[in-house]
Order: C-alpha cells, then sequence, then structure tokens
C-alpha cells in the first residue's frame, strides 16, 4: 500500500517481506495498539517487485492517488508472469495450456515485449517441449488439467514457473474468442489459422483475460498474435535440447553452451532473438537462404559490420520500452531512450545502404519493415518535449522551455516568486542593517525570517514574531506570507500541468507501440545477424548448402563449442541414399559423442540460417532432431536410468519421421548384456526399416556392426586408437568400418583408478578371453558338452568342431550328433542323452524365422538344458 513516498507492508506481511527482502521492521502505533511495519520507496519498487515474484509470490499494489488522498484502491495484482519494467536479453513469458478433444492448446504471452505466440500440439508430451523451449515464469493450465497430478508434476519437473489456477469461465470457448476478438479484431484468429473454438484459442484468449485482470496495463502492447505450427519449426524435446546443450550445460550454467559460444550480440533484444532462433530453428528453405545472405554479406563486409556494431551498442530495447509506455510506468528518462535509440535509424540505415554487399542483401530491406518517417516523427515529438538530462524523481524540470506556453508562464511565475524569496534576505540585511539574518523554510513554520537574539531589536512593525528560539528569533509579513501562498499554488499548478504533459506524451508513445515494436524487432535481427557473422568470420565457419532433399555430407566438421577450449580434430559426417544408419564404435573417451553431438549441431545451425563450423556442409532440411545421449536417474519420480533411457527412446521412435535426424548413444546398456543388445538390435531394425531417419548410433555392442551386412542402408565408422607397447592413443579421428574393442580399462586407468584394481581387471580381462576361447573350441577335448554360439550377425548358430576348430573361422550350418561308424573312438566329445536333444532341436530350429530376440531367448533355453535347470 502506497503511503506517500513508500510503499508499505503491515502485520504478518511486514515480517515476511522484511525476511525475503533483508527489510527493517518498525512498530507503528494507532488508538492504543501497534503491529510491524515495513516498507520500500515508490521509486525503486520494482527490483522488490522482481525479487518476491521470481520466488513464487503475487503482490497486489494499493496506489495513492495523490497526497491528500486517504483511500487506497489496488491498482495491480503483479505475478510472475506480468511482471512489467525489467531489462535483460531473456524473455519473460506467461503459459497458458489447454487439453481439447484432438489438440492441447498452448498460448506464450511476454508483457515486456508485447510477443504472443499461439499453437496447438497433438498431446502433452508435445506441450512440455514447448513449456521447456520458452521456459515460461508462470503456467496457468486449463481446467482439464488442474486434478491431472502427472501433468502438474512434469510442469515442475519441465520447467522453474510458478503453477496459477485462474478462473475457468476464461478458458471457456465462447468467452475465450470474445476476448481475443475484442484484442486482436474479428477477423485475426482466421488471418493466423486458429480455429475459433479450438482448444489454441481458449488457451490464447485465456492469457489476454488473465493479463487484464492483473491490471498489468500493457494489453495495448499486444498488437499482434502469432501462431506456429509444427511444419513451421524444427522439432527439438526437452531432452534434445538439454543433451545439445543450447542455453545450458547439463550443470545448468549458460557458459559452456551453444548459445553463450555465438552470442556476440550487443543488444539485449538481440541476444533475445538469437536464442529464441537456436531453439526454434526454420524449416523454410525460403526464410532460412534469407538468414544465410545476410550472414555473408555481414561476415565479408567487416568494416560495416563493425560500424553497425557500434551504432546499435548505443540503443536500447524498444519492444520493452514500447511495453513500459503502455503500462505508463514509462519516465521521461524511458521516453528519452525511445528517442536515443529512433536517433540511430538514419545511421543504420546509411551503413547498410552505403555498403554496396549489405545493400544488395536482405539486410537492404530490414528498415523497409516499419515507417521510418513515422519513427522520425516520433523522435522528434519526444527531442522537442524534454530536456536532456531530466531529474531523476519527481515531474518537475522536464520539459524544454518553448514546448507549452501555459507550463512556460507558470515557470516565470514560480521562478519570480522563487527569485522574490531567495534574494529577500540580502535585501533585509541591506535595509535593517544586520548581520544575522536569513530567510529558511520548514513543514511546521513555512517561509520565515530568522534574525539573531543580539540584533532581534532592529526587527521593522511589520514583521510578526512566531517563535523565540535559544539564539534567534522567527518573524514572518504579511508580503511574505502572500509570496509563499503564491510560490505554493504555482508549484501545484505546475506539477499538475507536468504530470498531464507527461502522460500525453507518454500516451504518444504507447500510440506507436506497434512501430516501436516493429523497429526493435529489425534492431534485434540486425543485431543477430552481425552476431553470427563475427562468429563465422573469427572462426572459419562456412555457408552450408540447404537443399530440400535428403543430404547431410559434412566435410571436416567441428563442434562449435569444444572447438573454442581444445586443439580440435575435424571428421567428415557422409550419409546417401545407402548410407543413412551409422553404427558408431570405438574406445570410451575417443570422441563419438561429441562427433555425434556436433554433427547434429551442424544440422541445426544450418537450419538457424547461420555458417556452421566445418571445410564444406550440404544439409537437407530435417523436421527433427532427436537426441538420447545418457540418462541419470529421476528417482524422485519414480524413474531409474534404465527407464529414463527406455522413455527416451519410446519418444524418438513415435516421433521421428523419415525427414528427422536421430542420435543414438549407448541404447540398452541399464540392464543385462542380453536384454541390452535385444533392445539395441530391434531399435536398429525399426529406425532402418519402418522410420528410416539419418541415424547416429553409438555402441559398445560390437555384435550390433553385423547389421551392416544385413541391413542395406546401415554403414560402420569407428573412431581410431593407436595402441602400441600398452600404450593407447586416442586418436579422434573417424574412419570406415568397426571396431571390436573398447580399451575400458585403459580409461580406468586415465581416471585415476587404483592401479591394483587397473592391474587386476587386466588379469580378469584376459582369463576370460581365454576362456571364451576353450569354449568356442568346444573344451579342447575336455568332457565339457559342446558349446552352440549365435552369430548375430548372419543369424544363425554354429557348432565348434571337435578338432578343435574355431568357430569364428565361418558360420556353418548346424548338424545333428555323430554316430558312431565303427570300433574306433569318437573324435569328438561323449553326449549324453540331453545333450543330444539340446542338438537335435538346434538343428531342426527354423533359424532365418526368428527375431532377434526369439533367437536369444532360445539360446538362453538350450543353455538353461545343458546347465540342468
Amino acid at each position: 500500500m502506497q503511503v506517500g513516498d513508500f510503499y508499505e507492508f503491515f502485520a504478518d506481511d511486514a515480517r515476511l517481506v522484511a525476511e525475503e527482502l533483508d527489510l527493517k521492521v518498525s512498530e507503528k502505533s494507532s488508538h492504543g495498539s501497534s503491529y510491524p511495519m515495513a516498507g520500500v520507496p515508490v521509486d525503486d519498487l520494482l527490483p522488490y517487485l522482481k525479487t518476491l515474484v521470481e520466488r513464487g509470490y503475487r503482490v497486489a499494489v494499493a496506489d495513492q492517488r495523490d497526497s491528500e488522498d486517504t483511500t487506497r484502491e489496488i491498482t495491480r495484482v503483479v505475478t510472475p508472469g506480468t511482471l512489467v519494467g525489467v531489462t535483460g536479453a531473456d524473455a519473460r513469458y506467461l503459459a497458458t495450456v489447454v487439453r481439447g478433444d484432438d489438440e492441447v492448446g498452448l498460448a506464450f504471452v511476454d508483457v515486456t515485449t508485447g510477443r504472443f505466440h499461439v499453437t496447438g500440439v497433438d498431446d502433452t508430451d508435445d506441450a512440455f517441449t514447448e513449456l521447456y523451449r520458452f521456459s515460461p515464469e508462470e503456467v496457468l493450465p486449463g481446467p482439464d488439467l488442474r486434478d491431472d497430478d502427472a501433468f502438474i508434476e512434469r510442469v515442475r519437473e519441465t520447467t522453474d514457473a510458478t503453477l496459477t489456477l485462474h478462473g475457468s469461465e476464461a478458458f471457456a470457448p465462447g468467452r475465450a474468442t470474445h476476448t481475443l476478438r475484442e484484442q486482436f479484431g474479428d477477423g485475426a484468429l482466421d488471418s493466423v489459422g486458429v480455429e475459433s473454438q479450438g482448444a489454441a484459442a481458449r488457451a490464447a484468449g485465456a492469457a489476454v483475460a488473465y493479463v487484464d485482470e492483473t491490471g498489468a496495463g500493457v494489453l495495448a502492447s499486444l498488437t499482434r498474435i502469432q501462431s506456429y505450427g509444427s511444419t513451421d519449426h524444427v522439432d527439438l524435446d526437452a531432452t534434445t535440447q538439454r543433451n545439445l546443450e543450447l542455453t545450458e550445460t547439463m550443470q545448468g550454467d549458460r557458459s559452456g553452451s551453444l548459445f553463450d559460444t555465438v552470442d556476440h550480440t550487443v543488444t539485449s533484444a538481440g541476444g533475445r532473438l538469437l536464442r529464441e532462433w537456436l531453439q526454434r530453428p526454420r524449416q523454410s528453405l525460403g526464410e532460412l537462404e534469407r538468414r544465410q545472405e545476410s550472414v555473408a554479406a555481414l561476415a565479408s563486409a567487416a568494416l560495416a559490420r563493425e560500424r553497425l556494431r557500434e551504432t546499435l551498442d548505443e540503443g536500447y530495447d524498444l519492444e520493452r520500452l514500447a511495453s513500459r509506455a503502455v503500462h505508463g510506468s514509462a519516465d521521461a528518462a524511458a521516453l528519452l531512450r525511445v528517442r536515443d535509440t529512433l536517433e540511430l535509424m538514419p545511421d543504420l540505415a546509411d551503413a547498410v545502404e552505403s555498403d554496396p554487399q549489405l545493400a544488395d542483401s536482405p539486410l537492404g530491406r530490414v528498415f523497409g519493415r516499419f515507417d521510418r518517417a513515422a519513427a522520425a516523427d516520433l523522435r522528434d515529438t519526444i527531442d522537442e518535449a524534454l530536456v536532456d538530462d531530466p531529474p531523476s524523481s519527481g515531474t518537475r524540470g522536464l520539459f524544454r522551455k518553448g514546448f507549452d506556453p501555459e507550463l512556460d508562464d507558470l515557470i516565470e511565475e514560480y521562478e519570480e516568486a522563487k527569485g522574490w524569496l531567495d534574494d529577500l534576505a540580502a535585501r533585509e540585511k541591506q535595509r535593517l542593517g544586520v548581520t544575522h539574518l536569513q530567510v529558511d523554510r520548514n513543514k511546521t513554520d513555512g517561509y520565515y525570517i530568522q534574525i539573531g537574539k543580539s540584533e532581534a531589536d532592529a526587527a521593522p512593525e511589520e514583521y510578526r514574531e512566531i517563535k523565540t528560539l535559544k539564539n534567534s528569533r522567527r518573524f514572518v509579513t504579511d508580503e511574505l506570507e502572500e509570496k509563499e501562498r503564491r510560490l505554493l499554488r504555482v508549484e501545484e499548478q505546475r506539477g499538475d500541468l507536468e504530470r498531464e504533459l507527461l502522460d500525453d506524451l507518454r500516451g504518444t508513445v504507447a500510440d506507436h507501440a506497434t512501430l516501436l515494436q516493429e523497429a526493435g524487432r529489425a534492431l534485434a535481427e540486425l543485431d543477430a545477424f552481425c552476431s553470427l557473422a563475427v562468429h563465422a568470420a573469427e572462426n572459419g565457419w562456412v555457408r552450408p548448402e540447404l537443399t530440400e532433399g535428403d543430404a547431410l555430407d559434412v566435410e571436416a566438421g567441428r563442434h562449435p563449442v569444444v572447438e573454442q577450449t581444445v586443439e580440435f580434430v575435424p571428421n567428415d559426417a557422409r550419409f546417401a541414399d545407402d548410407r543413412r544408419f551409422l553404427v558408431v564404435t570405438g574406445p570410451n573417451m575417443s570422441g563419438k559423442s561429441t562427433y555425434m553431438r556436433q554433427t547434429a549441431l551442424i544440422v541445426l545451425l544450418a537450419q538457424v540460417g547461420s555458417f556452421v563450423p566445418a571445410d564444406a556442409a550440404r544439409v537437407g532440411l530435417v523436421d527433427g532432431i532427436y537426441t538420447r545421449v545418457g540418462a541419470l536417474d529421476e528417482l524422485a519420480q519414480g524413474r531409474s536410468t534404465f527407464m529414463v533411457e527406455m522413455q527416451e527412446l519410446s519418444n524418438i521412435l513415435h516421433s521421428a519421421t523419415e525427414d528427422s535426424l536421430v542420435i543414438l548413444d549407448e541404447v540398452g546398456r541399464g540392464t543385462a548384456t542380453y536384454d541390452g543388445i535385444s533392445i539395441a538390435w530391434a531399435a536398429t531394425e525399426y529406425l532402418h526399416n519402418e522410420v528410416r531417419a539419418k541415424t547416429l548410433f553409438a555402441t559398445h555392442y560390437h555384435e550390433l556392426t553385423s547389421l551392416a551386412d544385413r541391413l542395406e542402408r546401415v554403414a560402420n565408422v569407428h573412431v581410431a586408437a593407436d595402441e602400441r607397447d600398452g600404450e593407447v592413443t586416442f586418436l579422434r579421428t573417424i574412419r570406415e568400418g568397426p571396431t571390436d574393442r573398447s580399451y575400458g580399462i585403459h580409461v580406468a586407468d586415465l581416471a585415476g583408478v587404483p592401479d591394483p584394481v587397473v592391474d587386476r581387471a587386466d588379469e580378469v580381462l584376459s582369463r576370460l578371453r581365454e576362456e571364451k576361447a576353450i569354449e568356442a573350441r568346444g573344451g579342447s577335448g575336455s568332457s565339457e558338452p559342446v558349446q552352440a554360439v549365435f552369430d548375430l550377425g548372419s543369424g544363425s548358430f554354429q557348432q565348434a568342431a571337435s578338432d578343435g576348430g574355431s568357430a569364428d573361422e565361418g558360420p556353418s550350418e548346424p548338424s545333428g550328433p555323430s554316430e558312431p561308424s565303427g570300433p574306433s573312438e569318437p573324435s569328438g566329445p561323449t553326449l549324453d542323452d540331453d545333450q543330444r536333444e539340446v542338438l537335435e532341436d538346434i538343428t531342426d530350429t527354423p533359424l532365418n524365422d526368428l527375431t532377434p530376440v526369439e533367437a536369444l531367448t532360445k539360446v538362453q533355453e538350450w543353455q538353461d538344458e545343458l546347465e540342468g535347470e
């Protein structure tokens, strides 16, 4: 509640806010009782509001209309999604989510910039992807979702947003449609392809209603509703955005993310736009080529680019300034920032139009998106009104002389009265012949003349004494009181008029909100293009060739983040019609994951319109990028590592299409070996045969490398390692073909595992390899039963020869048990009846009709029978 120059909190609210904001609590006495009170300055409310709403509080603000008003009314309710006046590069979205009959509707509103996005998605999984992408400050679930505990819990997992249960009536189809038509016009929904009674419209209408009901005062800045769909942008689910570390690392840090690496923007609006581009890559070839041409022109025109960046650095965030003007919180300093930014437009336009490369690029049309003449008129209006250095508080002294004749007259009258008072002491000293006389003012006595006691007898008859002090006496005169009344009257009239003029000027700026938003977006785009061009020029990135076909051919590609910190070994990534699924093998820590992620990031950057870290690249547009890279336990949600892994795999298998890019790392490692191989094998076949997406699949199941012989579009690549004299060097080079070594013990040694453990692990590994070789030879004359080995590559079994030959020598059809042909001793091991039955079953089993999972199940059954279980 506003009380004079402070917003005060009382009673329990005072104690709570004092603890949250580190304020001092005082005791207020009234009518014989006391209560706690804590306050913050009216002119410095925003940072305190920001702290409270970021901690999940809703703050009701009751304003005092004027100094004599003793009544208060709540003028606004500030929530995490409706806080106005913030600065910085991060957007602040309010989100609404509605589940309809055949879609889930979402709306995202940034009240600080006027941005308004709406879409409909197939299900709540897709909705969570959008929530992760926009990272809203506040989420309003529709009435059909409020009792869905799983949905509510996952919102808390996916975002850091505050959940708010808003009135159900705002989500009603009829009311939502009416709200949208009032805000955007009758044809707005049809123009953006949103069904008037659908879930997306319900979400959008509820968002507008909520912003209105909280009293944020920014509805006039919501001038355009934008619809987007799955065909507009590349699908990046929340898992993929985390795995690729687009805006933050796995540890939650901005530093080390892709955005942090390529962000060279000099304005907060440019940074906001660049972040949006990275999180929402496009599928439109025409739009991407326009962006590429802009980046290419800026990359090659270094002098013009730096001139643009230096000029942009002097500007401010027009989108947010427009919102503040509409909200009524823009002071004179904010309006001057609008003027100063609009003043940059001619210089920016000249920098573009005077350089042939830039003028011939799409940048030459960037300033044609808004009315430059209207922008110049608005700039002149502000400049003619406000002084260059207005006071930081209050409204006095804001306007230039000559701007308003009535104000000029009041100022002249004020200055005349003030001058008379300022000179009064000097005149009276000379007239009365005294030295200890001064004219001053306080709240109790008003203006007064004070004379030292030793000279007080010189006071003339017209002086009326009002107070005697220890060393002086105070007097007033009729003329002094009249001048004071005149001064106070003029002060009040001047203050009222200046507030009125400031409101009018602010209203004029608010009326141009659409113009300022369009100009602000143009400047943000120019800044984002400059940022991408700077990074491309400084890091040797190249312009990729974009196609609507199925190409993906990267020559000497690099990881855009990793190359900033280490000497990077470039690698190719080549896909073709007969090469759409690459099985990637190689040692631990050799760079498999980096190689796969860099390929995904190169595709993503290409579909942002950026240059890419490679010597050359040809990229066919994809509709989605899906990754499964590592997993962590989510025990609080009852999900183990393996469960998370399987859910991520399930999402990919259901969501990816023939036009997608899929990155899989170590599928099936969270369970038993047979289970893991089976899942990895089956997933590979499904991706290859059914989904047909371009896929990179890293694995330590070397059995999967044989898929290249069975599936026509599978190829093997591996990360090379050099082993000499027991020392292993990771070459970090991708080569064709498979590998059969993972060098896990070597990695354990590098990680600092104690030497006794490493040495013992080496001994155990050697022994296991020897035993495996003996078993493969059928025991080498021992009484052990013959081992049947299933060859995943050929899909058939092999039986070790009785002479000790290896099953690795080549596949062969299983044969039945040998019957003795004479009195001579059998050359192979003696088999009992149970063993003979197993061999007969092996012989009779139609192996070519079995899936890999069924075959492995049969192997398990036969082993159990041979072991007597």
